[in-house]
């Protein structure tokens, strides 16, 4: 067989062993070529009398197969849109056609009459943990991961998950994980049935032929007579038990916002009735469903394709020589300096962590510590790994220890004072070709270079907190921020392994203008009398992971405090409601309620075991209206229009440049709800023109904080979406 993805190694025994290893490829993927080329060697393998069984396993170190490749997915995305404006019938029907591609060439080698047995190395994500349930062997690398994470990008496993899940697994474990996206261990997966060994990784694809020669089966269980289902039947005593939970865990997971979580609901329930073949079809039929839906394309463009965009580099300056950065400096060892010193640090960059004295550096290494004794209790981490990571921080005093970094990031108090004077203590030290940025969440970049005698060299990246957990940074452009500090500083994030957004300087830059319009927006639901409860369910039930007064509580109502006094002083009195500032002064200065950090805040939080709930002094505040007469879905409405609409304005006004950036900036940065694909995505997908009336109707309601701008007024009338008029070639 002519094979250019896969080699074909036929043993003594006649045990084949077919390695994936695709050519210039960092990690193997599923494309038409690879699909065709494995219906191929099962083809040739089942008329092969020689071949007495199948090992399949990966040529790449630690990665078995990360999925479908992008190219792929926007293809048949393409056909469907082309052909469905003069054929939607036809295009239908092809899409459908090309959705039930990979599951019917996995069904025809489950069928073939030779025993496969997947070896996973290393990740195993999507239609290649498919492939391996279609398998019938599994056998999993004790460093292995597998999952079908299909559901975080709009989707569903369409290639037979959701029916050899619940085949191999009880009905409630493949349920959730099925609806949570979930990433397995190897030890895991085999608690669940969906693998048979887990073994080192040396010995892999011995053992895997091992299995072969033990006499394993070319049949699937569910191929035989008198296969039972290991919750037992739907319609059973035990399904009874099993079948009403499952709504109150679709609820929880999903606000019943994502069709692709609907359908596997759908697929598992219906699936569960019939036989195998019978059930893929129906499978087939709500992938179908589910791919022509708005939420899944928005999804899979926000969260697929833009995030890899942007993680490669898609906003690094062309002509740029990539920096390898062996050291970095970190000015302030607080909880964000420390974060940033741990995040570098783990990537195997030395640090200079510095701190007014020698207590204070320790502190900030000591929090590294205690995170990575984390890890390791929870075995993520390996403990020499710790020690080389806690190895690499150097915590001191002395800012002559940043004398040879690449990179220094202050990240000292939010004062500009404060930040002038330790970025002149730097500028004494810092080597000529180093690059020096502020982690400022609110303060504009031109005005902090001032203090600085390069201002090309001078760069903001935001990051959010925790930051060992946040994935987004923001990469803020000073006005005179040269190419090379741009192209270092993404240098550094994607070492990291962070997703950086690029946005101009602007005070509040682009996520915490949208963060603080959704946290003023509960203000105004406060003093309209909204009781405090329909408005944290209102936003959590819109699809945000937290409503604004228990994220105002993380964030610190003093922050909010400051934050409203110095908008106050550098803006003016008008910028601010006076009825927010009266709301916040007393409740940090006449109830010392400064939100989570003080026990108490919008929430009060008693001592575990008990749970955190909501103050009940709020609502006496102001008169509380009557449940039954608020309009829910117009909360919701409100929480993320808002914010899009504060998105759009950052656009009009040229703060962000590129529509990905802020719908990948707003799911990753304060969880804008994701099956909307983003902020600007949200607008998109309803259109522009549907989005104005929408403003127009709430504007006419509560104010005109909801007004249109002239942007978004031009681009209704001219039929214009923002990823037509703003985006890249490659992401429109």
């Amino acid at each position: 067989m002519d094979l250019r993805n896969f080699t074909i190694d036929i043993d003594a025994d006649g045990l084949a062993l077919v390695t994936w290893d695709m050519p210039d490829r960092s990690m193997n993927v599923f494309t038409e070529e690879v699909l065709g080329e494995i219906e191929r060697f099962v083809d040739a393998f089942a008329s092969d009398e020689a071949v007495k069984g199948v090992v399949i396993t990966s040529g790449k170190a630690g990665s078995f197969t990360g999925g479908a490749d992008l190219k792929m997915l926007s293809a048949m995305f393409e056909a469907f849109q082309a052909r469905k404006a003069t054929d939607r019938e036809g295009a239908v029907a092809e899409l459908f056609a090309r959705c039930g591609e990979m599951g019917r060439i996995w069904r025809k080698l489950e069928t073939s009459g030779k025993p496969y047995v997947a070896a996973i190395n290393g990740t195993c994500m999507g239609g290649g943990f498919e492939l391996a349930l279609a398998c019938h062997g599994r056998i999993a690398a004790q460093s292995a991961k597998m999952g079908l994470p299909e559901v975080k990008v709009g989707i569903f496993p369409g290639a037979g998950g959701t029916q050899r899940v619940p085949r191999l697994a009880d009905t409630q474990s493949a349920l959730q994980m099925l609806l949570k996206g979930e990433t397995l261990s190897a030890a895991k997966a085999k608690g669940m049935k969906l693998i048979d060994e887990v073994v080192p990784d040396e010995e892999l694809v011995a053992r895997a032929k091992d299995m072969l020669r033990a006499g394993l089966k070319p049949v699937k269980a569910w191929d035989e007579k008198g296969f039972k289902l290991p919750s037992g039947p739907v319609y059973s005593p035990a399904g009874a038990q099993v079948w009403p939970a499952v709504a109150s865990l679709y609820r929880k997971e999903t606000a019943d916002n994502y069709p692709g979580a609907r359908a596997i609901v759908k697929c598992v329930y219906e699936g569960l009735l019939l036989p195998i073949d019978a059930a893929l079809r129906v499978e087939q039929r709500y992938f179908t469903e589910v791919l022509q839906t708005t939420e899944a394309a928005m999804m899979i463009r926000s969260l697929f394709v833009s995030m890899q965009a942007l993680n490669k580099g898609a906003r690094r300056p062309a002509g740029v020589p990539e920096t390898r950065i062996a050291k970095i400096g970190v000015v302030g060892a607080g909880f964000m300096g420390a974060g940033i010193a741990f995040v570098a640090a783990r990537a195997g960059i030395s640090v200079a962590l510095v701190d007014r004295d020698q207590a204070a550096a320790d502190k900030g290494k000591a929090h590294s510590a205690g995170l990575l004794e984390a890890l390791v209790k929870k075995g993520r981490a390996k403990a020499d790994e710790g020690e080389a990571t806690l190895a690499l921080i150097h915590a001191t005093p002395d800012y002559a220890a940043l004398a040879d970094a690449d990179l220094v990031i202050e990240a000292v108090f939010e004062d500009r004072e404060v930040k002038a004077e330790v970025t002149r203590r730097v500028a004494e030290v810092l080597k000529p070709e180093a690059i020096y940025a502020s982690n400022t969440s609110t303060l504009p970049i031109t005005g902090l270079a001032e203090a600085f005698p390069d201002p090309a060299r001078f760069i903001g990246i935001h990051f959010f907190s925790p930051v060992d957990r946040m994935m987004l940074t923001e990469v803020i452009l000073g006005q005179r921020t040269g190419d090379r500090a741009l192209a270092v500083a993404l240098d550094f994030v994607r070492a990291i392994k962070k997703t950086p957004i690029v946005v101009n300087d602007t005070r509040g830059f682009f996520a915490n203008r949208c963060v603080l319009r959704y946290m003023t927006e509960a203000y105004d639901m406060l003093v309209e009398g909204v009781p405090p409860v329909m408005i944290e369910n209102a936003a959590k039930f819109a699809g945000m992971p937290v409503g604004p007064l228990a994220l105002n509580d993380e964030t610190a109502v003093d922050l909010s405090q400051r934050i409203m006094r110095a908008t106050i002083r550098d803006v003016g009195e008008g910028a601010i409601d006076p009825r927010h500032l009266a709301l916040v002064n007393d409740m940090v200065d006449g109830e010392g309620r400064l939100g989570r950090k003080a026990g108490k805040g919008f929430y009060d939080y008693p001592a575990k075991p008990a749970k955190k709930h909501l103050w009940p002094g709020l609502k006496e505040r102001f008169p509380q209206q009557k449940a039954e007469d608020v309009d829910f879905t117009e909360l919701k409405q409100r929480f993320l229009v808002t914010m899009a609409l504060e998105a759009a304005r950052t656009v009009e006004e040229g703060v962000v440049t590129d529509p990905r950036e802020a719908d990948v900036g707003s799911i990753l940065g304060f969880g804008y709800a994701p099956y909307t694909g983003g902020t600007i995505s949200y607008i998109d997908g309803m259109g522009v023109k549907a989005f104005v009336a929408l403003c127009e109707r709430l504007a006419e309601k509560h104010g005109e904080r909801f007004a249109p701008t002239p942007l978004l007024r031009e681009m209704a009338e001219r039929g214009e979406s923002f990823y037509g008029r703003f985006a890249p070639a490659a992401a429109a």
